[in-house]
């Protein structure tokens, strides 16, 4: 990612307040302030900082869920004012609906949308196949485990064509050595189909092996802190001296515990 090229996701000036009622007052919760940001097409990028800074937030608005408070977003130079099937998430739960096989999931989308069955049977087959569940379309969520679940999760979302899949920690739930395989599943998905990502996680060692870029968030009222292009070349090995220096650099950023069990991929 040079740097250069079509800004799909543009947030400028956004700002987010909730606000909720008690006995005595109203309280407001400011989660997001001021923030502006740009992704551009096909470009990987992470959200990255402490635990409830607001990264979800950023995604549910950047994906029409939750209106801003003030500011705006635009994809592709239009306002964003709700969801839209150009926008596809996967969430931290599997979300998958337990009475659909892993085929219907999957083509969930195109079916909404009255795509001919042919159509739409080709294209969940196809992305099926790229998450590497070939043999289960028949199968139910429930006889599924959970890294299978998620690259259903997955499938479904890119079944659907959209401009920008938004990731809100994909991954958390799952244990480590699954974790560590679902990584390199999605970098191999990714290069094989070009897509703008935006993929919020707590974990440094994560957003180091997957981003183009990262941005770093302060803690609420969440803005931008930093920015980091990672250059390290694909695939990348989580114990080669760039990829340790800028995992130490990057923890120092959002001020958390450089130990590799707190940052990284440690006992979860």
């Amino acid at each position: 990612m040079d740097g250069k090229g079509k800004i799909t996701v543009r947030c400028k000036d956004l700002c987010k307040t909730f606000y909720a009622k008690n006995r005595k007052q109203d309280e407001e919760n400011e989660v997001i302030r001021n923030l502006n940001l740009e992704v551009r097409e096909n470009e990987f990028l992470v959200l990255f900082g402490p635990g409830q800074c607001g990264k979800t937030t950023i995604l549910n608005l950047m994906a029409g869920l939750v209106e801003p408070t003030s500011g705006e977003i635009e994809v592709n130079g239009k306002k964003v004012d709700g969801p839209s099937k150009d926008r596809g998430m996967v969430y931290q739960t599997t979300a998958l609906f337990p009475w659909m096989s892993v085929m219907k999931n999957v083509s969930f989308g195109p079916r909404m949308q009255g795509v001919k069955k042919a159509e739409w049977k080709k294209r969940a087959q196809y992305y099926i196949d790229l998450v590497g569940l070939t043999g289960f379309e028949d199968s139910y969520p429930v006889k599924l485990s959970g890294g299978m679940q998620q690259r259903v999760g997955i499938a479904r979302a890119y079944c659907n064509d959209p401009d920008v899949i938004f990731m809100d920690e994909p991954f958390g739930h799952l244990d480590a050595q699954t974790r560590y395989l679902m990584e390199e599943e999605i970098e191999k998905i990714c290069s094989k189909e070009k897509r703008t990502v935006i993929f919020v996680t707590n974990n440094v060692e994560e957003a180091i092996y997957l981003a183009d870029r990262i941005v770093v968030l302060t803690d609420m009222p969440t803005t931008v802190k930093k920015e980091y292009m990672i250059e390290i070349p694909r695939p990348r090995d989580y114990t080669s001296k760039q990829f340790l220096s800028l995992r130490e650099e990057i923890t120092q950023c959002v001020e958390i515990s450089g130990t590799f069990e707190e940052a990284g991929h440690g006992d979860e």
